[in-house]
Parts: C-alpha cells; structure tokens; sequence
C-alpha cells in the first residue's frame, strides 16, 4: 500500500464512519478499485484507522459525555451485544462476511430502501419523534446494542442500524445521531484493540512504509470526520435521511452495473 492509497482510504473512512452508509463497504470497494489486495495488513489497517476518526469525535464531545454519567451507562448497555457479537465471530466477520462482493452491494441498496419506508412512515406520524437520550430506558439502550451487532455485515453500517431503530423508537434525529457517535467510541475502540492483539506478530514485523501508512491513514481519518461529524449534526437538525437512503440505491446500482 502506498502513502496516497492510505491518505485515500483514511479521507474515506473519516467521511463515512459516523454517516449511515457503511465505512466498511466504502473502505473495501474503494480498495477493490485501488488495487489493493486484501491482504491481513490491509485488513488491519482498515480496522486501525478508525481510532483516527473515533479520536475526531472524542475531541469534539468527549466535555458532554463525562458530564452525563447516565448517558455512559446507556452506551455501556448498548455496546454488550456488539462486543458479544465481534468476539465470538471475529474470524468469520472477517473471512466470511468480507469476501462477497454481490452481497455487501445488494445488503447496502436494502438498507438505503429500508431508510426511504422508515422515513416515509414518520411523515405520516406527526411530531413522533420527540424523545431524547435522556428519556432512554435500559430496554432501549439493550435493543440499540442488538441491532448494531447486525451491522458485523459490511454493507449494513453501524451508524445506520442504530438510528434507524431509534428513529422508530420514536427519537429525534439529532440525538440518534449523536447516541450513534458515542456508542462508536466503545465499538470500534474494542475492535481494534481485539484485531491489535490477533495482529501482534504482524505489527512486530511491520516495515518503516507501514508504519508510516497507518499512521497517515489515521490522521485523514481524524481530520476527515472532524469535519464530516460537524456537518452532520447540522444536516440533521433541518433534514431527514432520505438522502443517504437514495445515496444507497443510486450508488449500489451502479456497483452492480459496473463490474456486471
């Protein structure tokens, strides 16, 4: 992998972890299209630098969260079933889940479609979506947690599957949006401490260049989602996510016309 290739790979992986499209599903087409092989440090790298993008978010909340015990109990509730979930199948997350293309595309266009009927439902419900985090009960924050361990699949997103279950549970899309940011923290903290341990000897034998591309890697990675995340929350305080639901079908279909 080349410096450019991982200063790529890093801006994109910044500009969609926290959005609902899947960074995982972009990072892997965007490293098909690249040429780059998937290999286990390309594997690792994708996993390493999303502590860049987790960082961006950490700079930019990390005041509110430790002022908000309750908030942390909630997060710490939610992120059971994903942490039960990646440890038991870690090895077919990633040798399974990670190798058919047809399905990642097709799972990415069901998702976008899931988002434009969820949305089109809410328009029929007026002023549904009232409540907050802080309204949150245990229940809620375990079924948030069961639903981002469906996101293991490349192509679901981890982002997307909890604000779509909270925007039906009836939150606002600000704080769905912002739980999603703070239950990323936990998540993709423990996956790449999981995948740093499994890769010991990997990072033990790693080059000067490797070294040097994870490292640039991760810092697009917190520069790109610093400025995505900031974004977002102010997309969503005027708008709804019919966008990224068009953004998945639009883009899925021509994946698919692409390398038919």
């Amino acid at each position: 992998m080349t410096i450019f290739q991982a200063l790529l790979l890093g801006v994109i992986e910044g500009m969609t972890e926290f959005l609902p499209i899947s960074s995982t599903f972009h990072l892997l087409i965007a490293s098909q299209l690249l040429g780059i092989a998937q290999t286990e440090f390309s594997k690792f790298f994708d996993v390493f630098i999303q502590a860049g993008a987790i960082l961006a978010v950490f700079v930019l909340f990390a005041k509110d969260w430790f002022s908000n015990r309750d908030l942390l109990q909630k997060v710490a509730v939610s992120f059971l079933p994903t942490a039960a979930v990646g440890f038991l199948l870690h090895d077919v997350i990633k040798d399974v889940f990670f190798s058919s293309f047809q399905a990642m595309v097709l799972i990415f266009i069901l998702i976008g479609i899931l988002f434009l009927v969820v949305e089109q439902w809410l328009c029929q419900k007026d002023d549904f979506l009232k409540k907050t985090t802080a309204e949150m009960s245990y229940l809620h924050a375990g079924l948030i947690g069961l639903a981002q361990a469906v996101a293991v699949m490349p192509g679901v997103s981890r982002a997307g599957a909890v604000i779509l279950i909270m925007l039906l549970m009836g939150y606002k899309r600000e704080d769905a949006a912002k739980y999603s940011f703070t239950l990323a923290v936990p998540t993709i903290l423990a996956a790449a401490l999981l995948d740093l341990v499994k890769s010991r000897e990997l990072l033990a034998q790693a080059t000067g260049n490797e070294v040097t591309v994870l490292f640039v890697g991760s810092l697009a990675a917190f520069v790109s989602a610093f400025v995505v995340v900031k974004w977002f929350i102010h997309f969503v305080r005027t708008r709804t996510f019919r966008f990224f639901g068009w953004y998945r079908i639009v883009g899925g279909a021509l994946l698919f016309w692409l390398v038919r």
